[in-house]
């Protein structure tokens, strides 16, 4: 079974839905049968942060409202994201581009690190204060991965998987994803959102039912050997 999820680094539910899509996984029965693959998504594709600018005063001017009230906001995420066990610190956060995290976290693919890769960067990100959009920083968060320095910065002075970048985005467009995390379920199930671990088992329950249905290996038109519902045994 497969499980597609589109997320970009800079959003708290992409975190938070991680967390809660891992734990749903490690309940799940056949855990050892699902691949799960991380693709880019970039929120605000553009982005070019004034330095004067912190995460709160961004999320003030997209909603016209004043600092105090995205501090509030990014309090009420930090909360959310505790009860999942991550530690969010908000003050500390760098407003960065996420384009060239996001093909750091394809070379990892490479690598066999995809997801490593994909919680260092978030970790680094809401939890660390680090720049994600910075290549020193990059080079040595993939150091960290286990990959080679040099291979690292061949990428990010090039534009290396630059195009599976906008390949998974156009993807996105395709299916109809307009909000991250979304998660795919054997491109069948959507979910959207930082669902509730129950939303996430369900549907990996009802997934994998649909794609290995139990086959009768005798005729059940023959009650012989067998007690039914309504007390009879034969």
């Amino acid at each position: 079974m497969k499980v597609e999820i589109w997320s970009d680094i800079m959003c708290p539910f992409c975190y938070i839905g991680k967390r809660r899509f891992e734990n749903a996984l490690n309940q799940f029965s056949n855990k050892e049968n699902v691949e799960v693959v991380w693709h880019s998504f970039e929120l605000d594709p553009n982005s070019n942060y004034e330095s004067n600018k912190d995460i709160h005063d961004i999320l003030a001017d997209k909603y016209g409202k004043d600092r105090e009230w995205a501090i509030q906001m990014g309090a009420n995420v930090a909360q959310m994201a505790s009860e999942e066990g991550l530690t969010f610190d908000f003050d500390k956060a760098v407003p960065a581009n996420t384009f060239d995290a996001h093909r750091l976290i394809h070379l990892a693919a490479k690598h066999g690190l995809q997801d490593k890769a994909k919680e260092r960067l978030l970790k680094a990100y809401f939890t660390e204060g680090k720049d994600v959009g910075n290549h020193e920083q990059l080079i040595e968060l993939g150091i960290e991965l286990g990959m080679e320095a040099e291979e690292i910065k061949q990428m990010l002075g090039g534009d290396e998987f630059g195009y599976d970048v906008r390949v998974d985005e156009q993807e996105a467009q395709h299916i109809g994803v307009r909000g991250v995390p979304f998660f795919v379920v054997d491109r069948k199930y959507g979910i959207s959102g930082a669902q509730p671990l129950e939303v996430f088992t369900e549907t990996l329950n009802k997934a994998w039912n649909e794609a290995n249905p139990i086959t009768l290996v005798n005729n059940d038109t023959d009650p012989a050997g067998m007690c039914s519902t309504d007390g009879v045994c034969n």
